[in-house]
């Protein structure tokens, strides 16, 4: 299945996976400083570094899978007629006024600090397709919300 990231997505799993790689050295070398010191069986330090190691390389193989199957999304193909992925959607809440903005990306790209929320999520699927003046009812867990979508950018 393929798994799609914008360029920075793909980017920052590419550093992400420098920097894993880059701390099996230093775990290699707990391994033989605990191995030298004696009785593998009664050794907490020798455990915890193959346990580290372990979910080290257990992370590594998961990005390069992830990175494997990765499909980059062609912004240059990004229009601003109705919602899609990447594009960012400033929202109106009809009950009180309040405005939100979010940029609609990849589940494996979202960050709510970053006001960046998955396709996936009930908002996101609730705006993709439609045009700005467009009202669009949400249904959340506290019920459903009506929002108009107030702009859309790239």
């Amino acid at each position: 299945m393929a798994t799609y990231l914008t360029q920075e997505g793909y980017d920052k799993k590419m550093a992400e996976l420098a920097e894993l790689e880059a701390q099996r050295p230093a775990i290699k070398n707990a391994i033989a400083e605990a191995r030298d010191k004696g009785d593998l069986s009664e050794n907490a330090e020798y455990d915890a570094a193959k346990e580290a190691q372990g979910m080290l390389e257990m992370k590594i193989a998961k990005i390069k899978e992830l990175i494997a199957t990765a499909r980059i999304i062609d912004d240059s193909k990004l229009n601003t007629e109705e919602v899609q992925l990447l594009n960012k959607v400033t929202i109106k809440n009809t009950a009180n006024g309040m405005t939100m903005t979010y940029t609609i990306v990849t589940e494996n790209e979202a960050d709510l600090r970053e006001r960046k929320i998955a396709s996936n999520t009930p908002i996101a699927q609730g705006l993709i397709g439609h045009k700005v003046g467009d009202i669009v009812p949400i249904t959340a867990p506290a019920g459903t919300m009506n929002f108009e979508i107030v702009k859309i950018e790239i």
